[in-house]
């Protein structure tokens, strides 16, 4: 697999865990939510497994490092 996979499936769970605790949290606090929180949990989770690859994937890039220092030869 190539690097940018590796961080990509790392970088999705951090957000997978992030993303799940705000919705979590907002379906259990807001009353009219937690009203429906037998289905809405279920459904947050299954939500929350499709879109953190997604965004996985834009952060991913960012986190690669440009040059890495043993690339460019000793000059001095």
């Amino acid at each position: 697999m190539r690097t940018i996979t590796y961080i990509t499936i790392l970088v999705s769970m951090m957000v997978n865990a992030v993303v799940f605790g705000i919705g979590t949290i907002a379906v259990l606090t807001i009353p009219a939510l937690s009203d429906q929180a037998k289905y809405l949990i279920p459904a947050w989770t299954v939500l929350t497994f499709l879109i953190s690859p997604i965004v996985g994937r834009f952060i991913a890039p960012s986190l690669r490092l440009r040059q890495h220092p043993g690339d460019q030869p000793f000059t001095g």
